[in-house]
């Protein structure tokens, strides 16, 4: 294979990788929805997309830096959202300043009565 046919596979294949990861990114940063990603699943995922950009800036491999280039941000977005949209969701303190750790809902209440 020539050198320019490997280049072009090289981008070509950045091409489909990174364009197949933004449908996803897209959803998730349309709709906040999170919940069915796991965070230590992008943590490392991203963390391996940033090795992979570096990796191509110091051996000079541009589909391998720009595909990675391009990627990182969303999956920083991504990363960031989920660590954000998944935290508890607390119903503020009460009248002595304190959070409750498990408020008592109307849920509670229909149980305890029927």
């Amino acid at each position: 294979m020539t050198d320019r046919a490997v280049q072009f596979l090289g981008y070509g294949s950045a091409l489909l990788t990174t364009a197949s990861f933004f449908p996803q990114a897209l959803k998730v940063l349309r709709t906040n929805e999170t919940r069915g990603i796991s965070l230590r699943m992008y943590l490392l995922f991203s963390l391996g997309v940033l090795g992979w950009g570096i990796y191509g800036w110091l051996n000079r491999d541009w589909p391998v830096f720009v595909a990675n280039l391009i990627t990182f941000p969303a999956t920083a977005a991504i990363l960031d959202r989920n660590r954000t949209s998944n935290r508890p969701r607390h119903p503020g303190p009460n009248r002595f300043g304190l959070i409750p750790r498990n408020p008592i809902t109307n849920q509670h209440l229909k149980k305890l009565f029927t």
